[in-house]
């Protein structure tokens, strides 16, 4: 894995090249799209996708997988599964931990029979009606063993993970993989469309800003100054290494989460006001939505995390405590070992040219009323906010500690529990 670069007067401005040597754009050109429509409308199979599927869609059109060109066939599923990576043509790998697969049952496979092409039909936002989103070519059908790829994606087939329950549960017993060919852009008309910005717009917004480095950190929860203090550090970092515009790339998660995480359209809010109170610098802070789902399969799904981010040209990433961990579903206890998310990431087989920046924990620190890393030396001056006490507080209208969250940040979660509640009640 590659370390921190020594320091330097001068860097270069060139950004990290994507996995592959080139980004993958699976959108069909405007002027192709009325014909690719016609043949899919007169010629193929129609299968109908879960939101959760048109996620990926999203995720594989827009490049962050590259060099994956569509939904995985056996070969490409059995290197991920087993080896966390794909190797290419010319000999080279790149890393790839999470399956990009889409599931259909018997009666989908016995409607594909002998096609080599199908549709992807999902519901329109406006009105409900199934409409064509996407063109599976080529495809291969093969068996979805659902216990292994549980088994090797989240090291147990214990009752109760979120993915599995609402996802892989109720899928088809087989996959059907192909290369991708997608009729427009994704939109959700969610009012958060402008934050979801591609690989290849990122790596435009880098340019424009002339960052020397890109450093990402991915959260699916509100920001806390705890946050706040990893990614200045970073920056400050950064520039004592040499270089002269570091940019941060603030990337929330934005697809699938579990049902107790805070919402999508209320976190992005919360993030907002932590720009607009200066916590974070918007000048040197690129906000924008990872449109991914979220496995919470810990060491496995970090790399996913880490190789996506490569292709929008980042070259630092940020990791701490438990990355994409969980309680564990039955036991009281973590689920995957706390450092070992950062630990493989050091180490893991296609991230070699990617920075990772491990970081020690963040607590609140009562002996200066602020968020600071702790320090097991005086541990009885440190106060854990979990994210179970954060919503506790939120719900019963409780401040939580001064210098915990800036003001604007803690009224958006406020109102959000505010709200529930009251939907609840209701």
């Amino acid at each position: 894995m590659a370390t921190s670069p020594s320091p330097s007067r001068s860097r270069s401005r060139s950004l990290i090249e994507p996995d592959g040597g080139a980004l993958v754009d699976l959108v069909v050109p405007e002027t192709q799209r009325p014909s690719k429509m016609a043949e899919a409308e007169a010629t193929m199979p129609k299968l109908k996708i879960s939101k959760v599927d048109l996620e990926w869609i999203h995720v594989l059109s827009e490049g962050w997988a590259s060099p994956l060109r569509g939904f995985m066939r056996e070969s490409e599923y059995l290197q991920c599964l087993h080896f966390n990576f794909l190797r290419l043509s010319n000999g080279s790998i790149v890393n790839m931990s999470l399956p990009i697969v889409l599931a259909i049952n018997d009666a989908d496979k016995a409607a594909v029979g002998s096609s080599l092409n199908v549709a992807l039909i999902a519901p329109r936002r406006d009105d409900g009606n199934d409409s064509i989103v996407a063109i599976l070519r080529s495809v291969e059908i093969y068996k979805h063993n659902k216990e292994e790829r549980i088994a090797r994606t989240w090291g147990t087939t214990a009752p109760g993970l979120p993915y599995v329950e609402e996802v892989i549960a109720p899928a088809g017993n087989w996959l059907i993989g192909g290369d991708l060919e997608v009729l427009e852009p994704i939109r959700y008309n969610d009012g958060l469309d402008r934050y979801r910005i591609s690989p290849s717009e990122l790596r435009g917004e880098f340019e424009r800003r002339k960052a020397d480095a890109v450093f990402a950190f991915q959260l699916r929860n509100p920001v806390h100054n705890g946050h706040a203090l990893l990614m200045n550090d970073t920056r400050k970092r950064l520039l004592e290494m040499g270089y002269q515009n570091p940019v941060l790339l603030l990337h929330p998660l934005g697809g699938f989460v579990k049902a107790d995480d805070v919402p999508l359209d209320v976190r992005m809010e919360q993030h907002s006001k932590v720009l607009e109170d200066g916590v974070l610098d918007p000048k040197t802070t690129v906000l924008a939505i990872f449109p991914s789902p979220m496995h919470y399969a810990g060491p496995t799904e970090v790399q996913w995390h880490a190789k996506a981010r490569i292709n929008a040209g980042v070259n630092f990433y940020i990791v701490g405590r438990d990355p994409a961990g969980m309680s564990h579903p039955v036991e009281k206890r973590d689920l995957y070992d706390p450092d070992h998310g950062k630990k493989v990431l050091c180490m893991a087989p296609g991230l070699e040219k990617l920075n990772i920046l491990p970081f020690k924990v963040a607590a609140y620190d009562t002996s200066i009323n602020k968020m600071a890393y702790f320090d097991p030396s005086r541990a009885k001056d440190f106060l854990f906010i979990s994210g179970t006490k954060m919503r506790s507080f939120a719900k019963n209208k409780e401040n939580p500690p001064d210098g915990f969250m800036c003001p604007g940040g803690w009224e958006v979660l406020v109102k959000y529990y505010e709200n529930l509640q009251a939907n609840e009640a209701g």
